[in-house]
């Protein structure tokens, strides 16, 4: 009992380091972790913002129909680039979720992953989201290319790419919200 007392925390860990290797158990504590250390994302310096060249971009909703990104030209908009195998992405899935349920007829939200469609309305289904999922049929703008998972952008009414964060986010704050506010109110 008294090695118990001396060394519990040692023992945690260990524990901890154990479950990491589990695969059934890895990907929960990774996405757990992830949720923790996730923080509101940083806007880009309004003099270092690039303005998105062309709109043209190709996908296609999960029920087949095909969409171009350019009927997004002068509205606000974010784009996360996303995968059901990536513990970043499912981390923050469900801020993501609560922030499309407020502003998704005010911003156009594409959530644009490679994987087949059967494997994303199962991930959609399990989860209860109603995000608006995409596969791309074109490679991205040329501003928007990452191979960063995830990867999400913000962009103005104008174009300009406000939040170009790679990794994970809380999108819920009000930080962001206020962010998205301003950005709503701007004249083109």
């Amino acid at each position: 009992m008294e090695f118990l007392k001396k060394n519990w925390s040692n023992i945690l860990l260990i524990a901890f380091i154990v479950l990491l290797f589990i695969p059934q158990t890895r990907k929960p504590l990774q996405v757990g972790l992830n949720r923790l250390i996730a923080f509101s994302p940083s806007t880009v310096s309004e003099k270092d913002r690039e303005v998105l060249d062309n709109y043209n971009w190709n996908l296609r909703k999960l029920d087949g129909t095909p969409v171009n990104f350019s009927q997004s030209t002068g509205r606000v908009a974010i784009i996360n680039l996303w995968a059901t195998w990536c513990p970043p992405c499912i981390a923050e899935m469900p801020s993501f979720e609560k922030l499309y349920e407020d502003y998704g007829n005010k911003v156009d939200f594409y959530f644009v992953s490679s994987e087949e469609a059967e494997k994303l309305h199962r991930f959609l289904e399990k989860k209860n989201y109603r995000l608006p999922v995409y596969q791309p049929l074109s490679m991205p703008p040329g501003q928007m290319q990452s191979t960063s998972l995830p990867t999400t952008y913000l962009l103005s009414k104008n174009g300009k790419i406000v939040v170009d964060k790679k990794g994970s986010a809380n999108w819920n704050d009000s930080g962001f919200r206020k962010t998205l506010d301003k950005l709503l109110e701007e004249r083109l």
